[in-house]
């Protein structure tokens, strides 16, 4: 286990009315009474980093519980989909990592989930039977990374994690409940979502037949829970992991108690396929962060997520992944306190899960490395932040140009001026220069599913997918 460092730990629980419960962890001991209800709860102090293993005791009449190896560093909560999931045993540089993985000071928090990896099939009674709130996520324990854990770890939380203690020679805790196909309504506490005027739809009558919620989920949902005798249900419908706001309830909600240092999201697949959902997604994603630094107490919890890849349409609903791109680098213009890292360079055309895992979680952690551990790095590939009509030719003006940008001696490519044909266009300095007949509208950059952008800068990190209008 990992404790926050710097941040009072609240450890709660449940015992006899009216006893006592003592906790002592490190040199501090900390009392309290379990109330008539027959829960108990209490914070420990604030702890420093701490790298060597230390005991938690919990006392209470003659009872004690003991757990051990806990250092204290950073916790980071992993969210999303399938590409958040995806272990390290299925990513494209496990063979060379194994000789890396025994880390003492990574820490995995990785319980399985009911109904994973099940599809397209109606769920078993053994499965329904889980479909509670408390046991949707199954119970485990905290894990040491080495082969056996790391293996099945989510592979971008594993690199991010490896990537920040190789930086800061600090303890790194990784809670991942990521859940394959999940839309983001299930990461979202059903109360923000009935409290907001533009998304309280999503939460009227059965989940399965809302046409506010994605089709491809509902459909999913259909196939396992739908015309099934189900115990666990509500005004919502059957609960199942996509199911609005359900991961929330089972498993984000209990975690509010206990301090994190941030968020990582990798998540959209799902809400990727209609333009209604494109359009709403952005708005979506901030209902969410704001929800989430509410219960968490934390106004600028850092926020670090994956920008969709590449794909080409003949093997996924991929039509529209230029413009979900598109909304999620506004996203990191409208937000404080978030980084999104850049994935359409390292995409596969026929595959929704691209094998390089190692890039992905690497990029998300400089970003932390950038705004969290202040080191002095560029966190992010080129990002637009304005064109400008000059004289019959563009000028596009980017962030995080770093050293300088670069196509790596190629033809610079993925820009046009239509979303469809290509234009010529150069890099002139510290920008890109098109020339134009006359001025157009927009200017576009990697608006193809399976993105034909080469633009980079010399750190190489690659440019964002973007529209924007020509001033």
């Amino acid at each position: 286990m990992v404790l926050q460092r710097n941040e009072p730990v609240t450890i709660w629980g449940e015992g006899k009315p009216g006893s006592e419960v003592e906790v002592v962890f490190a040199k501090t001991m900390v009392k309290t009474q379990v109330a008539a209800d027959a829960t108990w709860s209490l914070k420990l102090p604030a702890q420093h980093t701490n790298l060597t293993g230390q005991q938690l005791r919990v006392y209470s009449g003659n009872e004690e519980i003991l757990l051990e190896n806990i250092l204290v560093g950073d916790v980071w909560l992993c969210l999303g989909q399938s590409n958040m999931e995806w272990p390290l045993s299925q990513e494209k540089h496990f063979k060379q990592e194994q000789k890396k993985v025994n880390q003492t000071l990574l820490r995995f928090y990785n319980p399985n989930f009911a109904g994973k990896s099940v599809y397209g099939v109606h769920y078993s009674d053994s499965l329904l039977n889980r479909l509670s709130q408390d046991q949707f996520y199954h119970r485990t324990e905290w894990e040491q990374s080495n082969l056996k854990s790391a293996a099945k770890m989510s592979a971008v939380g594993y690199y991010f994690g490896s990537k920040i203690i190789k930086e800061q020679k600090i303890p790194i805790g990784l809670i991942n409940l990521a859940i394959g196909g999940a839309p983001i309504e299930t990461f979202i506490d059903k109360n923000a979502l009935l409290k907001s005027d533009q998304f309280s739809a999503k939460v009227e009558g059965n989940w399965l037949n809302n046409e506010a919620l994605p089709k491809w989920i509902r459909e999913r949902g259909d196939q396992n829970v739908g015309n099934v005798e189900v115990i666990y249900k509500d005004s919502s419908g059957p609960n199942h992991a996509y199911k609005p706001g359900f991961a929330f309830d089972s498993g984000i909600k209990s975690l509010t108690k206990f301090p994190i240092k941030g968020i990582l999201w990798y998540q959209g697949e799902s809400n990727a396929q209609e333009p209604e959902r494109v359009e709403e997604y952005k708005d979506l994603q901030r209902l969410m962060l704001s929800d989430f630094r509410m219960h968490w107490n934390s106004p600028d919890l850092p926020f670090y997520y994956v920008q969709l890849s590449s794909i080409d349409t003949l093997h996924y609903k991929g039509q529209l992944w230029p413009e979900f791109r598109n909304e999620q680098r506004k996203f990191i213009r409208e937000t404080s306190n978030t980084g999104m890292a850049v994935c359409s360079d390292i995409g596969s055309k026929n595959d929704v899960h691209p094998r390089d895992k190692k890039n992905v979680g690497e990029r998300l952690a400089k970003w932390a490395l950038k705004e969290v551990y202040k080191m002095n790095i560029i966190p992010s590939g080129p990002m637009v932040k304005s064109v400008k009509y000059k004289s019959g030719a563009l000028h596009l003006y980017f962030d995080y140009v770093g050293e300088g940008l670069t196509a790596y001696g190629n033809e610079l490519t993925g820009f046009s001026i239509d979303s469809q044909s290509s234009v010529d266009a150069k890099i002139k300095g510290n920008k890109v220069v098109i020339e134009v007949k006359e001025k157009p509208t927009y200017v576009y950059y990697g608006w193809q599913p399976f993105s034909k952008g080469n633009l980079f800068n010399e750190e190489g990190l690659p440019a964002s997918t973007f529209r924007l209008k020509v001033e």
